[in-house]
């Protein structure tokens, strides 16, 4: 059996129960005041800072460590608005037809329709791709683990990262995706899984009135 090579896990931070709790608590309010945010301001942000957070969001467990997934990172305004018109296309079928009742009715809460602006107002839209094979050297493909729910894990990275600095965030599913690809001249290997819209709120954002599910509500001990 071939013997791969180990480093020694980096150091972790060591705290007593008292500061682990407090920590926990901090954390937790950062990401009960994370809201998905529709009307964003045009104000410009550092594509370091984005490029950080894609780092953070690289640092996700993955299958087999195949690491399935790419971010194209879209500022250019030319490009977004080719983004805004095929999923405003995707989306206008969605509403006139393509939805259930039952799911359209689950959507009225949330206010949302087939208007996009926020593809064009928003400074950077992050296209998130799953790899769902790769191709070794010789071009033969080379199989992949779990892609779909390592790169899911790594798109929480991202949003808890972007989050983390002061942006708000959108994730944005139209259905179907492929336009992205064709947009992004992606590879085939390549399947949109999310587009992530992100930037400062406007001054004037609101979002919906929700309730999230308590403790006793998502978790169980035994």
């Amino acid at each position: 059996m071939t013997t791969h090579p180990h480093d020694p896990l980096p150091p972790l931070p060591v705290y007593d129960d008292q500061v682990m709790l407090e920590r926990a608590r901090v954390f937790r309010r950062l990401l009960a005041t994370r809201r998905t945010v529709r009307d964003f301001s045009p104000d410009p942000v550092p594509l370091a800072v984005i490029e950080e957070c894609v780092l953070a969001a690289g640092q996700a467990p993955s299958g087999a460590n195949k690491q399935p997934w790419h971010f194209e990172v879209v500022g250019d305004p030319g490009l977004k608005q080719q983004i805004r018109q095929a999923a405003e296309a995707e989306e206008s079928a969605f509403y006139r037809g393509r939805a259930s009742d039952e799911w359209l009715e689950s959507l009225a809460p949330l206010g949302t329709d087939a208007s996009k602006p926020f593809l064009e107002t928003a400074p950077w839209l992050i296209v998130v791709f799953e790899q769902r094979y790769g191709l070794d050297e010789a071009g033969d493909r080379e199989r992949y683990y779990y892609t779909r729910e390592s790169v899911g894990l790594a798109t929480g990275n991202l949003i808890a990262a972007l989050h983390n600095v002061g942006l708000a965030t959108l994730t944005h599913t139209p259905s179907p995706m492929q336009f992205l690809a064709r947009i992004l001249e992606r590879p085939a290997e390549e399947k949109p899984f999310l587009l992530l819209v992100t930037g400062k709120p406007a001054p004037n954002a609101t979002v919906p009135r929700i309730v999230r599910k308590d403790l006793p509500g998502i978790m169980n001990v035994r």
